[in-house]
């Protein structure tokens, strides 16, 4: 369960945290009236001893006896309740108990018979639900045995009362450790967000700075080679270096905060500016139909698009490169595909990188799909998204 950060910060925690070592006097003092409730049960022993029956010698043992019990059963359940001992220091805490219980009702009478009560909650509380099952009834058994001694040979309400309780207690040990599971599983859901939101802004990063760096290569050595004999051209150059770098820093600036979606028609300009100064013949269809195309699944295309052309610039040695928009009906309903092709050799593109799984990973969120791979004159990249379904469905180039 959770609750409003605003709600949180205008008041202060009211929760009682389950499955919790204690954080907080309220916290200690919560729980230790919860457990200091079912205390009651101790009313017959007290009354026994202070009742006059036993000799100075016996109410002194009792009195130890009992101060060791409450002790043992309040440090094992208050524990058990937040962060719980090993299991061999539980197994040694239930064994005093169950020495002391029936050794104190054997020897006292049957008043001390309600410790059992407290033997089967502490079982309940601290034991695997397998052993639960047979150590509650067993703790029942236990004290029918003891009570023999005095003349009890009957099943009474304590005797319930004892079997009741502690199955009680292991519906509330069981709703400790999965209260236990769930804040874990809340923690490792958070860690796997923040890995997911890394992995986002890397793949944002690399095609972001690929792209726009690449442009920036090129265009600072065009600038250099015009600069002797044509300084107007090569100051424009410059100038479109200036503009792509801020740029490039907006887009980063974006990303970072998760605001960045680019779009199709945007890229496409792009698209045009980057292989035109690569000196990359380009054939682009004209303003892209996308109607009924996602708003995620229009922002995988575009950084589909960028990916390829960033390959096509720096990698690929090509010459002439068309791009495609086609809508496509198929089995699994209404698609856009965008292809890329050029007639370069394709060295550096042949293996999904970091770029194109990164690009896989974006199209498969969109519920897209990914193919690259060389064909007979070049290279193609091929990426493709779900439409919404509409009246009428033509291309889009």
């Amino acid at each position: 369960m959770t609750e409003d950060p605003k709600a949180a910060g205008a008041r202060p925690e009211t929760r009682v945290r389950i499955g919790q070592g204690v954080q907080g006097r309220r916290e200690l003092v919560v729980k230790a009236l919860w457990i200091a409730v079912w205390l009651v049960f101790l009313g017959s022993p007290i009354r026994d001893l202070t009742g006059g029956r036993h000799t100075t010698a016996g109410a002194v043992a009792g009195a130890a006896g009992l101060t060791v019990f409450v002790g043992v059963y309040l440090t094992l359940v208050f524990r058990q309740l937040g962060a719980p001992f090993a299991p061999r220091t539980v197994a040694l805490l239930l064994g005093t108990l169950l020495v002391l219980a029936p050794a104190l009702t054997y020897g006292l009478g049957t008043q001390w018979s309600t410790l059992f009560v407290y033997l089967s909650v502490a079982c309940g509380a601290t034991l695997p639900l397998r052993l639960a099952n047979w150590a509650i009834p067993g703790s029942a058994v236990l004290m029918y045995l003891v009570g023999l001694h005095w003349g009890v040979y009957t099943v009474d309400d304590d005797m319930l009362m004892v079997v009741l309780i502690g199955f009680a207690m292991v519906g509330v040990g069981q709703l400790v450790r999965t209260t236990v599971e769930l804040r874990k599983a809340r923690a490792t859901v958070a860690q796997l967000a923040a890995n997911e939101e890394r992995l986002r802004l890397a793949r944002d990063l690399h095609d972001l700075l690929g792209h726009s760096l690449s442009l920036i290569t090129l265009k600072s050595e065009l600038a250099g080679r015009m600069l002797p004999d044509h300084p107007d051209k090569a100051a424009q150059q410059i100038g479109d270096i200036e503009q792509v770098s801020r740029q490039a820093l907006v887009d980063v600036r974006e990303a970072v905060t998760g605001y960045r979606r680019p779009r199709l028609a945007v890229e496409l300009a792009g698209t045009q500016v980057a292989l035109t100064a690569a000196g990359v013949a380009a054939e682009l269809p004209p303003e892209p139909d996308l109607s009924g195309v996602p708003e995620e699944a229009e922002s995988a295309l575009a950084w589909a698009l960028r990916e390829a052309v960033t390959n096509v610039v720096r990698h690929s040695g090509a010459d002439r490169c068309a791009v495609r928009l086609t809508h496509h009906q198929t089995l699994a309903g209404p698609m856009l595909e965008l292809a890329v092709e050029d007639n370069g050799s394709g060295v550096g593109t042949g293996g999904f990188g970091n770029g194109l799984t990164g690009l896989t990973e974006r199209l498969q969120k969109a519920g897209g799909t990914l193919e690259a791979a060389r064909v007979k004159h070049g290279f193609r990249l091929v990426a493709r998204v779900p439409v919404a379904p509409a009246g009428d469905v033509g291309s889009g180039a």
